[in-house]
């Protein structure tokens, strides 16, 4: 059995009697060397720091065990901790997790949040921009001194810069220290001699949430951008689920991208573009948007290099010779392809896929009012045929 205990920055004076126990009566203790040195002599077994990489460790942790494997980790180790990922390694009925207060809940109670009204943002293996929102409230879990600089320059940048920004270091402990900014302040006089022990209380303004689908102005775009009505019966056809990867092909400003990827939690995307500028133009409506798309350069000549998805949508390119192709090929049993066209060329493409593999069908018509004189008529936008598909075992 392996037991985590979870020990905050008060040390042994915060443990409850149970968690005392149980470490005082370990035979091996593992930790990482801050939290190793919080324990005093009444805990005599021999304590040993993790290596670098960690991962190993943690799968052969009772390789060589004769009874309980103890380890110490921060706060609450099922909160984005080390506890979580020993579960998952070895089963439930493996691991038993004692936790203390977690980092999430002190910092809410120092700023007067409810911690149900508040995201948890892990940076501790993410990059800084995840932690960028368009309103909201979050507690991010910092990697390390250096995130709550990197975090206010984003904000800044992503004009965020109004974000109330408190960075609390040392919860719990005799050292605790609490300091309050705006990200625009800080992003021009970072807080100096930040501790590694830090976590963020930040409060996203302007509060710019949308929970339907974008307006096409919040996103970066030379005009080759999959437009609102349109993005929004795209993702119904995509259908995402969470935790599902998407590529998006021909994706333009990767709109579809970023939209997946702000529909369900752990939804990321991959967008291939062939167009330097375009590329720049994802990654920066990725980073507005905090999401994770990662950008690589035109398919299907990057397809072998980059994560299978679970479904891929088509926005550009469908007439290109051998691109349909590729992505039938490379799309799994079940997952979902889902492809738009404008030109008669490419309806024609997917019109020989429809009869070929089967799916659906669908062609959209929209229009808008807009002055005629002085009166208002119908302007009618390019009509999109789109062909959407689950693809079925064994079929090639």
């Amino acid at each position: 059995m392996i037991v985590v205990v979870g020990i905050g920055a008060d040390g042994m004076a915060g443990l409850s009697p149970a968690s005392r126990a149980e470490l005082e009566r370990a035979t091996v203790v593992y930790g990482s060397p801050r939290q190793l040195d919080l324990l005093d002599q009444s805990v005599s077994a021999p304590r040993r720091p993790w290596p670098s990489p960690m991962m190993p460790a943690l799968r052969t942790l009772l390789d060589d065990a004769d009874g309980d494997v103890h380890v110490v980790a921060s706060g609450d180790p099922l909160m984005h901790g080390v506890g979580s990922t020993l579960i998952r390694l070895h089963g439930q009925d493996r691991v038993a997790v004692l936790p203390h207060v977690s980092s999430v809940t002190l910092a809410c109670s120092r700023v007067g949040w409810t911690v149900q009204d508040t995201e948890v943002i892990s940076l501790v293996t993410a990059e800084p921009f995840t932690a960028v929102r368009r309103g909201g409230q979050a507690v991010v879990l910092s990697r390390d001194r250096s995130s709550p600089a990197a975090l206010a320059r984003l904000l800044t940048d992503t004009g965020r810069g109004d974000s109330e920004l408190t960075v609390l270091e040392q919860l719990g402990g005799p050292r605790e220290l609490r300091r309050s900014s705006t990200a625009r302040e800080w992003a021009v006089r970072p807080p100096g001699e930040v501790d590694d022990l830090n976590v963020m209380a930040v409060r996203y303004l302007p509060d710019e949430r949308r929970c339907a689908t974008l307006p096409d102005d919040m996103l970066a775009h030379d005009g080759q951008i999959t437009k609102q009505a349109m993005r929004a019966v795209t993702l119904a056809a995509l259908a995402p689920r969470p935790g599902e990867h998407l590529w998006d092909v021909g994706a333009g400003s990767g709109s579809i991208a970023v939209e997946w990827c702000r529909s369900g939690s752990g939804c990321r995307a991959t967008a291939f573009e062939r167009d330097e500028a375009r590329r720049a133009r994802i990654s920066a409506n990725a980073i507005a948007f905090g999401v994770p798309v990662e950008v690589r350069p035109g398919a299907p000549d990057s397809f072998d290099v980059a994560p299978p998805p679970a479904a891929i949508f088509v926005g550009g390119g469908v007439s290109q010779p051998g691109l349909m192709e590729a992505c039938w090929d490379r799309l799994p049993a079940g997952g979902r392809l889902v492809a738009n066209a404008v030109t008669v060329e490419s309806e024609a493409v997917l019109a020989q896929w429809y009869s070929r593999v089967g799916g659906d069908l669908r062609r959209f018509q929209h229009y808008r009012g807009e002055a005629v004189g002085t009166f208002t008529g119908w302007r009618p936008a390019m009509p999109v045929t789109q062909w959407s598909v689950i693809k079925p075992p064994g079929m090639t």
